[in-house]
């Protein structure tokens, strides 16, 4: 399923048809969805800054959520102590870069997938809807179109995003950022995770880095990177822990906002480790994990155990470690 969403066509697949899909998993598997949309996202800022470059239909905000059955039958009182992760996936359906317009133009083409986070994190909550194990799991899909359009953001506009921060844009092609900090803030002031994870295609440097078998892993909790590692080899989803650098947070200083979004302040070069920067700052205290999956979530050829195309990655690794957790 993760796979067809992948490679659907952007003339098909936005933001409306995204929420049809998780709408049509969440009535077959028994799961509560909410979707928002239009003013019902107005405090969402980066969501609205980047979705409105394609008004019709407009970006989607979709909350779907997994409470054993046997528990949520019962309503038994202790559902608040059971384990509870929120996975916020990038959602976007289709990125031309905006006025950041990517170049050369052939690297635009297989930017259908650059839904694979919101997909991955949509199949793993199926699957875990079938496994029904004792855990509350919550997903975020992060749904809008990066267009180039008369009402795409342009940078050095300034955008709120949810929870107050601004931010100061850059460049348009760092869009994914901007609408997973959204969700990231949402699920913290909202949703009380004891576990928050993001994933997402958000940077090109994390496939010049690591190539197409590992995903770039972000953590301050070395216990929990240790973790997702051996899930990750044994799922055949593998992950590499990637450094936090302190040193590089400056690159995100903005004399107009409180923060900018890329690092055009220092040249650090450090892209994947950057945008981790940066979303770190929407996820409170929460034990936060980062999974980075510009390379594996696309594959340009048949090499090894991936075919052509989107993989689906990211199934196999947040549903088996979620098992692990209940």
């Amino acid at each position: 399923m993760t796979r067809d969403l992948i490679h659907t066509p952007s003339n098909i697949k936005n933001p409306l048809w995204m929420a049809q899909q998780a709408k049509k998993v969440a009535d077959s598997k028994g799961l509560a969805i909410k979707v928002l949309e239009g003013k019902e996202i107005a405090a969402f800022g980066g969501l609205v800054a980047v979705g409105m470059s394609s008004p019709n239909p407009g970006p989607r905000f979709i909350e779907i959520s997994y409470l054993p059955k046997k528990i949520a039958k019962s309503k038994v009182k202790g559902i608040s102590a059971l384990p509870h992760v929120v996975i916020v996936g990038k959602g976007i359906t289709y990125d031309t870069g905006g006025v950041s317009l990517k170049r050369p133009y052939d690297i635009m083409a297989p930017m259908k997938s650059d839904m694979a986070g919101s997909a991955a994190a949509l199949g793993a909550i199926s699957a875990i809807a079938d496994l029904q194990p004792n855990i509350r799991v919550t997903v975020l899909m992060m749904c809008a179109e990066n267009a180039l359009s008369g009402t795409s953001q342009r940078p050095s506009d300034i955008v709120t995003q949810y929870g107050g921060t601004t931010v100061e844009i850059k460049d348009t092609d760092a869009e994914g950022r901007l609408v997973l900090a959204d969700g990231l803030a949402y699920a913290d002031k909202n949703l009380d995770p004891d576990y928050l994870v993001d994933i997402a295609t958000l940077t090109g440097a994390a496939t010049l880095g690591l190539g197409r078998q590992y995903a770039a892993m972000y953590t301050r909790d070395a216990k929990l990177a240790q973790q997702l590692y051996q899930v990750g080899d044994l799922s055949g989803d593998r992950v590499w822990h990637m450094p936090l650098v302190d040193d590089y947070a400056d690159a995100l200083e903005s004399d107009v906002a409180d923060l900018n979004h890329v690092s055009n302040k220092r040249q650090y070069s450090a892209g994947s480790v950057i945008g981790a920067l940066y979303l770190e700052n929407f996820v409170g205290d929460r034990k936060w994990v980062h999974l980075d999956i510009a390379g594996t979530g696309r594959s340009e050829t048949d090499s090894g155990e991936n075919p052509k195309g989107g993989t689906g990655y990211g199934v196999r690794l947040l549903v088996d470690w979620i098992l692990s957790l209940s």
